[in-house]
């Protein structure tokens, strides 16, 4: 009987080794797994592609909102004043120059005033153009 037990513990050393290794291969088991290719690009594992912080994504809108302000908002808002001028007085002259100055503050970033300069500069030549005849 005692051969039978020591056969028995033998038995059970042997499996608790086993189970020790499998625990080993569980640790590796995600470079396994892995896409290909992912472990071969180091910059995929470095911190700073990691997903920003809400300070770091507050210190970039606070650093747009800055480099807007250095484009200046007064180039948008010049090319919509001389649109709308361009309704009342002078249309061909204030409209272009509203155009011009709505291209220029489209290609500064100011997109949504630059194109509104620009559509109200055009609608007020076009206005022109049809009432000319008239006066």
């Amino acid at each position: 009987m005692t051969e039978d037990r020591r056969e028995d513990l033998e038995l059970l050393e042997e499996e608790r080794v086993d189970l020790q290794s499998e625990e080993d291969y569980l640790e590796e088991s995600a470079a396994e797994v892995a896409p290909s290719g992912v472990l071969d690009r180091p910059y995929l594992q470095s911190p700073e592609n990691e997903r920003p912080r809400a300070e770091e994504r507050e210190e970039h809108f606070e650093a747009k909102r800055q480099e807007q302000e250095k484009t200046g908002v007064g180039v948008g808002i010049a090319a919509l004043a001389l649109s709308v001028i361009s309704l009342f007085i002078l249309p061909v002259i204030f409209g272009a120059a509203g155009i011009v100055v709505g291209f220029i503050a489209r290609r500064r970033g100011l997109t949504t005033l630059g194109s509104w300069a620009i559509g109200v500069g055009v609608a007020s030549m076009i206005i022109s153009l049809f009432f000319a005849p008239f006066f």
